[in-house]
Parts: structure tokens; sequence; C-alpha cells
């Protein structure tokens, strides 16, 4: 057999990787090696070389965009179609088991998926039914809690109060919660992973039959794997699967929403005999920005351990900027823009990092002023904006009136005279009868409101029934477009005659495209409605990354993870902002903000700028900062600083500090001072300088004093004594 198409243009690891036997393999791939042409490979190899059945493999990503690029590349490879092979993201495939098992699964065949704002909304229901403070019971807080455990695959009947009162009163509304998602037959997106676990660990036979059905378990961006699903591949491979996990644990950088570094670790001890291949050929950035990065990433103690290297250039040096404020470091990264698009270059090739988003306001604004385009990338996504969740919730309620989010969400939009107190009554009517909105309203209409209101409640069921029996039939995209023109959503967006109202309107138009180009998958058993909803609520989020504009790109280091410029400014390098404050004392969280800074860097392909500020205002704070230990990990011999044009002394990286000569104690005494000098005052007593401003006779400075606070005061005057 000719094997040669596979396996041409691989290196010589990539190749080792692909043809590993069938036994556990772990490739830990470094950044812009090649992981993703690695995954596909092998699946061909098996495929084609190995024998076996794509019915027998299952791949996990974590984005959809990600799995429909995989499943094309596979198809060419091949040049057989593989429609039928499970690949998707976490979420995907647990859906897409439990819409075959709903029965075993004890859930309504006609479940919804509900995303993150639709459960706030219902947590802040929830406590509002309980009569509960939500201040002293924050929505955010509870919505984190629950996520959480469910992460952890515990229901509340597992945990432990530990005996305190707040964690007993958490673990009471994780039970509401649930209670409330069973009797509508909602499902949160960490549901659905729970869900598909039990349903595997709780029916035997399901459990052989998908262990005998994949036998090959090939796995993206392992690191990021949380314990639930860490757990459910645990399962799945049970003792003869061949689990294939692709990863970099310098890489891992959602520890704060679960995922698990040391799955990587845990891995080899799981599966004894275990085949490691290291992938550290970049193929991306040049040999400067790949030596930084190793050597800031070394400094990492619990680790793997890989050097990236490439066989392209050496690459100019890495530029780092010691701004005096954000608006200075701004003014240098604009300056920098303007130069690289007068050489000709696209705007959407360069981009701007940072560590937060309030970063971006000064950066935005400099960018407004200079008249470049930009884009801050991950804004508000198409299927999060509130228009289409209008429209989505009258379609779902279509399908399933027993779904109180989309009910409590269009019951009086647009407004039709259902007021707050209605509202309020099918609430404690559902509550105290333990049935749905839909049915509560019902109930109150026939026997409790008054005439207008009974009337207006009855309108709005009336509405629902006439799109749901009007819509049989249709094609789907003639059904969105229907039921949009029945909820009169366009007429009430069209009161809002600014350019805002026209771009909710040509949002649900887009909607309906987006349904006429959708295209049910003739292997599920739901109708393609339930289907279109879902693929909606699990397809939120990802949509934003395909609108590339020739525009400057902003985004946090986070958002960054995936993707590649030729120029990249990294901003805020500040110790207390990156790596974060919160981070400094503990050991993991300050490897993490190291694997994010190592993501950062690797961005890069050819040009990187590193910024930071002595002073910073953010949040409405001015904050003094040393520069980032991260700058100071980065070997001389691969940056160039560049110092900006001003007078006050900027102690950086191991460099002695410019001092500059400024009267101090009285007339004729000149000391050199610099900020972050320790100085003594005799009222006052020990404290360091902050900040320098003025000349002569003039010159004041900012003191931090241990005991007396933050003091400006005239060096002339002062008497400091310098420590």
């Amino acid at each position: 057999m000719d094997v040669t198409p596979i396996l041409e243009n691989l290196n010589d690891a990539q190749r080792q990787a692909v043809t590993a036997p069938s036994e556990p393999a772990l490739i830990i791939a470094g950044a812009g090696s090649g992981k993703t042409r690695v995954l596909v490979h092998r699946a061909a190899w098996l495929i084609d070389v190995e024998g076996v059945s794509p019915q027998s493999l299952l791949a996990v990503t974590f984005t959809n965009k990600a799995a429909a690029q995989m499943r094309s590349r596979i198809e060419t490879l091949l040049n057989v179609p593989v429609q039928h092979l499970w690949i998707g993201t976490f979420h995907g495939l647990a859906h897409r088991m439990l819409r075959r098992h709903w029965r075993e699964a004890g859930l309504p065949q006609n479940f919804q998926i509900i995303d993150s704002d639709d459960q706030l909304r219902l947590i802040k229901r929830l406590l509002k039914g309980l009569e509960v403070d939500d201040s002293r019971w924050v929505p955010k807080e509870i919505q984190w809690f629950i996520n959480g455990q469910k992460d952890e695959g515990l229901r509340p009947k597992h945990i432990d109060d530990e005996n305190e009162p707040d964690r007993r009163q958490l673990i009471s509304f994780y039970q509401s919660y649930e209670e409330i998602c069973q009797r509508g037959g909602l499902v949160d997106f960490a549901e659905l992973l729970l869900r598909a676990h039990e349903v595997l660990r709780d029916n035997t036979e399901l459990l052989e039959h998908y262990r005998r059905r994949f036998q090959h378990l090939l796995v993206d961006e392992f690191q990021d794997t949380n314990a639930i699903q860490y757990a459910w591949l645990r399962l799945l491979a049970g003792d003869k699967g061949v689990p294939f996990v692709v990863g970099d644990d310098d890489q891992s950088i959602y520890r704060w929403r679960g995922a698990r570094v040391e799955h990587i670790h845990r891995f080899q001890k799981d599966f004894p005999g275990t085949h490691v291949v290291k992938l550290e050929q970049n193929y991306r950035s040049t040999q400067t920005i790949l030596n930084a990065a190793n050597a800031v990433i070394s400094n990492n103690g619990s680790r793997m351990g890989k050097n990236l290297w490439t066989d392209g250039t050496e690459g100019e040096a890495i530029k780092i900027y010691s701004a005096y404020n954000e608006r200075d470091e701004a003014d240098f990264v604009i300056g920098r823009l303007r130069d690289w698009i007068a050489q000709g270059h696209a705007r959407a090739d360069a981009a701007i990092l940072y560590r937060s988003n309030a970063q971006s306001r000064v950066l935005e604004e400099g960018l407004i002023n200079a008249r470049i385009p930009y884009r801050v990338y991950g804004g508000l996504r198409f299927f999060e904006r509130a228009e289409i969740k209008d429209a989505l919730a009258y379609l779902r309620l279509t399908s399933n009136r027993d779904d109180d989010s989309s009910f409590e969400r269009i019951v009086n939009k647009p407004t039709r005279g259902i007021g707050a107190r209605t509202v309020e009554m099918m609430r404690s009517y559902a509550r105290a009868n333990a049935c749905s909105m839909w049915r509560a309203a019902g109930a109150i209409a026939s026997d409790d409101l008054n005439g207008r209101a009974a009337n207006a409640v009855n309108t709005f069921m009336s509405l629902v029934e006439r799109m749901a029996r009007e819509t049989v039939g249709l094609e789907l995209h003639d059904k969105v477009d229907h039921v949009i023109h029945l909820s009169t959503l366009v007429d009430f967006f069209k009161k809002d005659k600014g350019e805002k109202g026209e771009t909710r309107i040509e949002n649900l138009a887009e909607l309906v495209s987006a349904a006429k180009s959708f295209e049910p998958d003739p292997a599920e058993e739901m109708s393609p409605l339930d289907e279109f909803l879902s693929h909606a609520a699990l397809e939120a989020g990802e949509g934003q990354a395909d609108a590339w504009e020739d525009c400057v790109q902003l985004m946090t280091m986070h958002s960054a993870k995936g993707l590649e410029f030729p120029l990249v400014f990294m901003c805020g390098l500040e110790d207390g902002l990156f790596p974060h404050q919160r981070s400094v004392a503990d050991v993991n969280g300050l490897e993490e903000e190291r694997r994010l800074c190592y993501v950062g860097i690797t961005r890069a392909m050819q040009t990187l700028y590193i910024t930071h500020a002595e002073q910073r205002r953010l949040h409405g704070m001015d904050n003094f900062s040393q520069p980032s230990r991260f700058i100071a990990e980065i070997p001389n011999e691969h940056v160039e600083e560049i110092r900006p044009r001003v007078q006050v002394a900027r102690p950086m990286r191991s460099a002695p500090p410019v001092q500059r000569r400024t009267a101090i104690g009285g007339a004729g005494s000149e000391i050199g001072i610099r900020l972050g000098q320790r100085v003594h005052h005799k009222k006052f007593g020990d404290g360091v300088i902050l900040n320098c401003e003025g000349q002569g006779a003039h010159a004041r400075v900012e003191v931090n004093f241990e005991s007396a606070g933050t003091k400006w005061l005239v060096l002339s005057y002062a008497n400091l004594d310098l420590m």
C-alpha cells in the first residue's frame, strides 16, 4: 500500500506520531509545531493504512470550527467522504450522545440547551422566587459554584457542606436550580458533559456498545480538559481503547475555568505504556522569538520540557519599550503601527495583546484618533445578541412550551400588556404546583386574572400556538422567517430610528440566512428546528472569529491562543498586571501567568514589541509598578531596549538606574534620585519615591510612606534622606 500521500511533508517527529503503534499515545506539541496536521494525518493513517473503520474513530476538538476543518482535511487527504465520523467538541459530542439516548439520560426528547446568559437569568429568577437578597447571594457567584461542581462531576447530594452555612446554602440553590431545569427540560453546557458521563457510567450495556465502537479516541488541546471531560474520556477508553491525545502543558492557560494541566502528567499513569512524542520544530516564528519563549517558560518547574526551534531565520531582536504611562505606551504602539502600514503591510497582520480588557480603552482611543481601523477580537457574538436570542426564544417555545427561560424572555416582548405583577403570579403558581410557566399562565388566565390581563396572556399563548401550527411542514428557513414575522420583532425594532434598530433588523434577516444554509445531520433523530436550536446554542461564540477585515486586531492574551500575526505588541507587562497581582503569591497561579506570557510571545511570527509603563491609570486608580518579571527572564542578547524621551529615571531589567540631578534638602545640595528610591522624612518616616515632576526649585516628588500614606513633597523643602 502506498502510504506516501499520508506521510509526505511531515517532519521526523510528526511522522513518528502519525505512525505510532496502536497503544495510548501522548503527543507534546509545542506552539506552531503542526499539531492539527498530526491529528488529521493520524486519522487518515488509521483509516487508510491500519484499516480502521471511520465509525471506530472519535475525534475531540475545542471549537466547532476546528472540528469542521479536521473533517474537511481528512476527506481531502483520503479523497473519500467521512461525514459520519464523530468529530466535534466535548459539548457537541455529548449533546449528540444525549439526543440518541435521552430516555436513558432521564431527559425529555425535545430537551433544550441553555447558554450562559440564559442560565444566569434562570438563577436570578430562582433567587427572586425564593425572596433571596441578590446582594448577599450574587447570581454570578452561584452560577460559578453550580458549574464548578458539575465540572467536578458532583450533584448536590455528593457535595460536602463542610459544616459551613454559606456552602450549605449554595448547595440548596444548586438543588433548586436542578429541579427547575429538570421540570423544563433544560440542559446547560456543564450539564451536557456531566449527563453524558453519567449515562455511560450508569448503563453498562450502553458503555460497552460505545467502547466497542470507538476503539480510537483522538483528542486535541488535551491540556485544556477539565475533570469531567477527562473522566468521560477515561470511561470511554476503558482497558482496551487507544487514546491518542495531543497537547502542550506550556500552553495550559484556562485553570480559572476548570482546565487541569496535570492531566498531561496523569495520562501516563492512567494509561501504562504510553508512547510519548515531542513536536519541537516550529513553523511560525523566528528563532529569536522562540529563544525568548523557551527562556521564559523554562522558569516553570512542573512541565514535561521541550525546546522549540526552527530552520527559518534568526530574526530581529525583541523590542522593549518603557513608557511613562498608558498614554505614552499607546502613542508608541500607534507610531509603530503607522510605520508598519506605511511600508505596505496589511493592518490585519498586526495584533495588540493585553492581559486585561480594561487596557483596550486607551489603545482604542489612540487608534480612533489616528484613523486606523481596528477590531476587538471576541466582541459580542452573533448568537449572543439580544435580538437573536429573542427570536430563538420564540422558536424554542414553539418546540417546547415548558421552556421557562424562553417564556419569560418573550412573554412581554414586544410589549403586550403583561406586567411584572402578572409574571410574578405565574412564577408563584408554577412553584406551588411544580409546573412550567406556560401551564401556570393558562391556569391563572382562567381563574385569577382580571379581564385585560387575562386577555393579554391568552393572546400571547394563542400567538405561540399559531406559530407552531402555521409552521408545520415548512422548510427550516421559512419556519424561522414566519416566526420572526408573527412575533412582530421587526416592527418593534423599526421604532428605533437609529443605526442600532437597523442593525437589529439586519441581524434577524441574517438569522433566516443562517437557517437556510444550515445542513441538518441525516443521522440525527430530532427535528431540523431542534437541531438548529441546539446548533445555535453550541455554536454561540465561534462565528466572531471568521469576520476578518483589514484592520488591526485587539485582544486579550487568552483570546490570542491559536492565532498568529507577523507583528505583535504585548502591552502592560508590569508586575501586578501581568503577572496578575492575585497570582504573584501563588506558585500555580504564577506558573499559569508565565504560560500565558509564553502563549503571547509565540503568537509573533516576525516582529515582537513588549511594552510596560511606570504609571498606569486602571479602574480609576493610579498604579506605579516595576516591569514584569517575565521581561527580566528574556536573555539580554535577544532584546533591544527602547527608551522614551522623559527625564524621570526608570529602573528596568538588571541595568543600573539612570539618575537625574535634582536639588534635594536645600540650596546647593544635588543628589541623584530615581523612581523606587527609598527615602526617610523626619515627620512621615520611611517611604518610596513613586513619581517625580518639575525642575529646579519647582521639582517635587510623590512618596508612598509606610505609615503616612502617599504625599507630594517639594524637594527644596522636604529635607529627604536617601536610604
